[in-house]
């Protein structure tokens, strides 16, 4: 049974598939409910000719009609091409015609008006309410694919140049779904309530399901049956985690990094005993992890438990299990940070070529500052430069239409080359050091990975955000937002300064008081930093 059969099987369920959280309620859409949109939205597409292998564009933000809409795409036999919603018309309008679709689904009016006339008659544009209000239903079984047959084309987020389609097939995303579905069973393993994974997990998800990650973490809940839980509102997330309460849910570090820096400032704000146990509490919890904690330092960390630590992890999320961290390695600090608390985070790596997953962590032997250990049936290796390599039936087919840029990625001997920097420990678990393109060879000839010294900066008082320069200059300089003038923060970085070799060394700092966002240009949809247009 492939995994759109376990699909098709699962909207005969009464329970909740998917639910969209608005605030302070909670719109519940059960399985069979589900399965009669799908009919509505499949029987569309039929009206539109939509056959086999046609690629049809969704762009639309997450709600139970994306989904419906994604499933009768994929039942039809066709492949779904989902892309940001925030992304620019120029950007959309060029993967749309990459794409060569046979339909292109737009939600909102106004962006529809805006690729209209940079796309023209070639690639026909339909709203998402208009699947769901005029054809009569089509309920069958999914159409059988051969396990070569591509499903979907995710784009690349394009940080080095032009965004390609990465072609996923049957086969790719029917070996990543059962090894996530075991993984999240282990990571949350027995409840108190007697309930294990599976029979009633509420699993939260904010992030565009449009992003490779999130459409796995979509489909295993779906391969899975127990449901997902969709954020509506970005700009009410918090009231959103504290309805939904979430046993757990995806995150990027910059969510992770901006929480802890929110409960930092609240508590400067608090009297100052509290501060000082606050900090005393770091302090014995760091000795803690290295095994030489005093009886003064268990008794701190006990009362700051129930003085502290409880109160935060209810204002996170009382039901809190564990937090899943990807897209990029979360730094050290922070994920000590959440363990202090109580609450486990456990990072996933990977890339859109390798159905969004190559290492994840296992239950209670996350190590910070690595991203795990390689999943079941796949191989690691590292080449030159100690770039990361892949091999398993992770690995995608190729992009959409370039087969140049698609063996580019392989090695001689068939491994893909991720383009990641990377250290393979002892005992398998990996460690990520940087991009290999992101190198930067200041005028002293030495090769510098930025990202390491970003996580440095990024642990300086204030500062949020850090992208590092230096490429055929004389010396490392680096742009850092957050509320902090340049002059406080040279103190501290003379002193981190200390601690590293001549050429490491950031010389110069400047103070952006504007965050890097996808709405200016700086990152991408997905967070990633978009470090030539910083740099101009």
């Amino acid at each position: 049974m492939s995994f759109l059969d376990r699909f098709h099987a699962a909207l005969a369920t009464p329970r909740p598939l998917v639910t969209e959280v608005h605030g302070e309620a909670l719109q519940e859409t059960p399985g069979t409910s589900l399965r009669d949109l799908v009919g509505l939205a499949r029987g569309a597409l039929a009206l539109h000719e939509v056959t086999p292998g046609d690629r049809v564009v969704l762009i639309a933000p997450n709600s139970t009609r994306w989904v419906a809409t994604d499933l009768a795409i994929l039942f039809a036999g066709a492949i779904a091409v989902p892309l940001y919603t925030r992304q620019a018309p120029l950007e959309l309008a060029a993967m749309i015609r990459d794409a060569e679709p046979r339909l292109v689904v737009v939600q909102d009016p106004a962006l529809m008006a805006e690729l209209a006339p940079l796309l023209g008659d070639a690639h026909p544009l339909v709203p998402l309410a208009a699947l769901f209000d005029s054809a009569p239903p089509l309920h069958a079984a999914p159409v059988p694919r051969a396990a070569a047959d591509t499903v979907t084309i995710i784009y690349t987020s394009g940080t080095s140049g032009e965004p390609k389609g990465v072609m996923l097939s049957v086969a790719n995303v029917d070996f990543m779904l059962p090894i996530i579905a075991d993984a999240i069973g282990e990571m949350l393993g027995q409840r108190e309530n007697g309930k294990r994974q599976g029979q009633g997990d509420r699993v939260f998800h904010y992030l565009p399901l449009c992003f490779a990650g999130s459409r796995m973490v979509l489909w295993m809940c779906l391969f899975r049956g127990t449901g997902i839980m969709l954020s509506t509102d970005l700009q009410n997330l918090a009231v959103e985690m504290k309805t939904a309460r979430p046993n757990y849910y995806l995150n990027v570090p910059a969510l992770l990094e901006r929480v802890r820096l929110a409960v930092e400032k609240k508590i400067e704000g608090k009297p100052a005993p509290i501060r000082a146990l606050w900090e005393r509490a770091k302090r014995a919890y760091l000795k803690t992890r290295i095994g030489d904690p005093t009886l003064v330092d268990k008794t701190v960390l006990a009362i700051a438990q129930r003085m502290i630590f409880k109160t935060i992890r209810a204002q996170l999320g009382p039901d809190l299990d564990c937090l899943i961290c990807g897209s990029a390695a979360l730094p050290e600090d922070t994920q000590r940070w959440f363990e202090m608390l109580g609450i486990p985070v456990y990072q996933v790596y990977g890339l859109t070529e390798t159905t969004a997953i190559c290492t994840l962590d296992r239950p209670h032997q996350a190590i910070a500052g690595r991203v795990g250990w390689p999943i079941p049936g796949i191989q690691l290796r590292l080449g030159e430069e100690d770039e990361l390599q892949v091999k398993g039936p992770n690995i995608f087919t190729g992009y959409w239409r370039r087969p140049e840029a698609s063996r580019a990625t392989r090695t001689d001997d068939g491994w893909f080359k991720t383009g990641d920097q990377a250290e393979l420990a002892a005992d398998g678990s990996l460690k990520l050091i940087g991009r290999v393109k992101n190198l930067l060879v200041p005028s002293s000839g030495h090769n510098v990975a930025p990202e390491p010294l970003e996580e440095m900066l990024q642990r300086l008082p204030g500062v949020e955000q850090a992208v590092v320069f230096g490429h055929a200059r004389p010396h490392l300089v680096a742009i850092v937002t957050g509320d902090i003038d340049e002059a406080a923060l040279a103190a501290p970085l003379e002193t981190m300064n200390q601690a590293l070799p001549f050429y490491r060394r950031v010389r110069k700092l400047h103070v952006s008081r504007e965050r890097l966002t996808p709405e200016n240009g700086c990152l991408t949809a997905n967070q990633k930093l978009k470090r030539k247009a910083i740099e101009h």
